[in-house]
C-alpha cells in the first residue's frame, strides 16, 4: 500500500506523540526540582503534533488525497495524542510535594475526556454503518482546538512561573472550560446520530 503525503505526516505526528510521551514520563514534580527545559520541549512536541493534524488535513483536501487508511488513523493519532497528554498531565509525575495536582487535570476530568471520544467513535461507527455520512464538525474541531491550546498552556505556565505569571490564574479555568466544553460537544453528534439510534434494528455489513 503506498502512503501518500498527508497520511506520511499523520504517521509522523504518531512519532512524535510517542516522544511526548517519553519526555512527559521523565517529568517529576516531587523532585523539587523545576525542569523548565523538558516542559519547554514537551510544549514544543505537542504544538508541533497538533499543527501538523492541521497540515494533513489541508493537503489531503487540496490535492484530494482523502483515503480510508486517513481517515481511519488520523482521527486515531488525535486521539492518542490528546487523550495520553491529558493521562500524564493528571498522573503522579504532575504531584507536587504537598501531593496537590499542579496540572489542575483530575483523573476524573480524564473519564470525561476518553468517555466523549468513546461515544462519539461508537456513535461514527452505527450511523455509517446505516449508510449515513458522519463527518467531523465545527464543534468537534472547537473541542481539539481547546483541548490542545489547554495542554501547551498548562506545560508553559508550569515552566514559567513567574514570566508568565499573569496567565497562571487562568489555568484551573481553561482545564475546566474544556472538560465542559468536551462534554457539550457531543451533543451535536447525538443530533445526527438519532435517526440511526431510534431505530429498532441496525443494518449490518
Amino acid at each position: 500500500m503506498k502512503i501518500n503525503l498527508p497520511n506520511q505526516i499523520t504517521l509522523g505526528r504518531l512519532f512524535l506523540a510517542v516522544v511526548f510521551f517519553l519526555c512527559l514520563a521523565q517529568f517529576d514534580a516531587r523532585s523539587g526540582q523545576l525542569n523548565t527545559r523538558l516542559l519547554d520541549a514537551c510544549a514544543i512536541l505537542f504544538l508541533i503534533a497538533a499543527l501538523s493534524d492541521v497540515l494533513d488535513g489541508y493537503l489531503a483536501r487540496k490535492q484530494n488525497q482523502v483515503t480510508s487508511f486517513g481517515r481511519v488513523i488520523d482521527p486515531f493519532v488525535d486521539k492518542i495524542l490528546v487523550i495520553g497528554a491529558y493521562i500524564f498531565l493528571a498522573g503522579e509525575g504532575f504531584l507536587g510535594q504537598g501531593g496537590e495536582k499542579i496540572s489542575n487535570v483530575a483523573g476524573w476530568m480524564v473519564v470525561v475526556i476518553l468517555g466523549r471520544e468513546l461515544l462519539v467513535t461508537s456513535l461514527r461507527g452505527v450511523t455509517e454503518a446505516a449508510g449515513q455520512a458522519f463527518g467531523a464538525n465545527v464543534y468537534g474541531k472547537a473541542k481539539m482546538l481547546l483541548q490542545s491550546t489547554t495542554v501547551v498552556w498548562i506545560l508553559l505556565t508550569l515552566a514559567h512561573p513567574q514570566s508568565l505569571a499573569f496567565f497562571v490564574p487562568a489555568r484551573p479555568i481553561l482545564v475546566y472550560l474544556t472538560v465542559i466544553v468536551t462534554f457539550l460537544s457531543v451533543v451535536p453528534y447525538l443530533r445526527m446520530a438519532r435517526g440511526v439510534l431510534s431505530q429498532t434494528s441496525v443494518p449490518t455489513t
